[in-house]
């Protein structure tokens, strides 16, 4: 168990630096090198349905690290590294043009491997020292074209995550001075208080874009496409949520008026960026306000803190990973194809881009929560733990976001891909755009149909966040 770790943290982490020597054949080594950290995971899988087992990591016999491995840990290792493979051989298509590719595979990796990193510390500090370079890697990765709207922009994100964590660094600190320890397993349980409490979660926030910290992933929708699909499905956004499925469900005691702040907080995001979504008319910015909204589903189920709300917040976190990249890289081959940005300029796309016109469908139906894709049993699952917590109203809020939802998505489809023609000369050029959309689409199909296969890991997860 200790070496699988060691390999699925290490090979992408050290592995990206050689990708900077690796000229001509960088974007094979990216995709190696992230597809050994999901190997790694998944031999990892049998192990973690047991409980919670703490590491001593020794690298290059200098230092020791804290390291676990859970249920919760393997499961988003897998979804990180999975979702980040398959973007990657995206790239192969829609990258090749561009120059700067060496610093960009290499940014591409350190994120995955940071991901990794974190998601098995079993050490705050050593959360937010993983935490910090997915910021880095997330500013040069938004800025990649380097024009000043869209280093503007890099910046916005760097500026607003970059406080939240600040923040959670003082909070890391208080909890510190208060027990002495960082240790995950010897804080479960332990009640750190109210302040710590809520500098830990504005740095959850502000990562994963929620009110009031959502303004700066919208701004980041300038990346390249398969940039904005990293940042929102796999890694950038999911980190946050994540680490309050850690460090709020499974570590800490939380006093019960926090399981009502976060919904609160939580839906009136989520109604807000899907108001805002239906406004808009930017294919890139729609859907960054969808996963703004759709992250809010998450805290919800996770913030509620029973079985059925912590097994449809992960739940949802598959789901939205697979079906929300799979929407960014059809946006991305449309983008890439027309060079245009406004739905209202495009038309009739269906007839020039079948593959990718039936993949931005089946994986809009997941994300709008339609049967029998994954997203409607983790929206099902989300919304009954919130009636299982008499939260009633929160509820009713819920199935309105998921109405608007429905519409801003149909909006979408109905004006890009239906209607006249405005670009009957483009058609589907890459193999690997193409391939790679389509693994998304049937996946979010397979996920639902077959549901009961994650939902049986899943409880096991909720089970042990719930001690026992």
């Amino acid at each position: 168990m200790n070496n699988l770790v060691l390999t699925a943290i290490a090979v992408p982490v050290f592995g990206s630096f050689l990708v900077l020597a690796a000229q001509k054949y960088r974007h094979i080594l990216a995709l190696m090198l992230v597809a050994v950290s999901f190997c790694a995971a998944l031999f990892l899988l049998g192990p973690s349905l047991g409980q919670y087992t703490a590491l001593d990591l020794k690298f290059m016999n200098l230092l020791n690290l804290e390291f676990a491995v859970d249920g919760l840990a393997v499961f988003m290792a897998l979804c990180s590294s999975g979702i980040g493979a398959l973007i990657i051989y995206y790239s192969f298509g829609y990258m090749k043009h561009y120059q700067h590719l060496t610093e960009y595979y290499f940014f591409i990796v350190l994120f995955i491997g940071s991901m990794l990193g974190l998601v098995f510390s079993a050490n705050l500090l050593l959360m937010y020292f993983f935490w910090e370079i997915t910021t880095i890697c997330s500013w040069r990765l938004i800025g990649f074209y380097r024009k000043k709207q869209h280093l503007t922009n890099a910046n916005k994100a760097l500026y607003i995550t970059f406080f939240g964590s600040v923040l959670m660094l003082i909070g890391i600190e208080m909890v510190y001075h208060q027990f002495g320890t960082l240790n995950l397993a010897q804080l479960r349980g332990v009640d750190i208080g109210n302040l710590p409490l809520l500098l830990l979660l504005i740095g959850m926030l502000a990562k994963s874009a929620q009110l009031p910290f959502q303004v700066w992933l919208s701004a980041a929708s300038v990346a390249p496409s398969p940039v904005t699909a990293l940042l929102h499905a796999a890694v950038l956004v999911k980190i946050g949520v994540y680490a309050f499925a850690r460090i709020f469900c499974w570590t800490f005691y939380v006093p019960g008026q926090w399981s009502n702040i976060v919904p609160v907080i939580a839906i009136i995001t989520a109604l807000v960026s899907a108001a805002c979504a239906l406004r808009e008319n930017d294919i890139k910015r729609i859907l960054a306000y969808s996963t703004v909204s759709q992250i809010a589903y998450i805290f919800i189920g996770l913030s509620i803190n029973t079985v059925i709300g912590i097994v449809g917040g992960l739940l949802y976190i598959l789901v939205h990973g697979v079906g929300k990249a799979g929407l960014f890289l059809c946006a991305g081959v449309v983008e890439h194809e027309t060079g245009e940005k406004d739905i209202r300029k495009l038309g009739g796309m269906a007839k020039t881009m079948p593959f990718t016109s039936l993949a931005f469908l089946l994986c809009a139906l997941s994300i709008m929560g339609m049967p029998p894709f994954g997203g409607f049993w983790a929206k099902l699952l989300i919304i009954l733990g919130l009636i299982e917590s008499g939260k009633y109203i929160i509820a009713g809020l819920a199935i309105l976001t998921a109405i608007i939802t429905i519409l801003y998505l149909l909006k979408f489809f109905n004006k890009v891909f239906m209607g006249k023609t405005t670009h009957p000369e483009i058609k589907e050029k890459s193999f690997e755009m193409t391939a790679t959309v389509m693994v998304f689409a049937i996946a979010g199909l397979l996920i639902g149909i077959f549901v009961s296969i994650p939902l049986d890991f899943l409880q096991t997860i909720a089970k042990q966040m719930a001690g026992g």
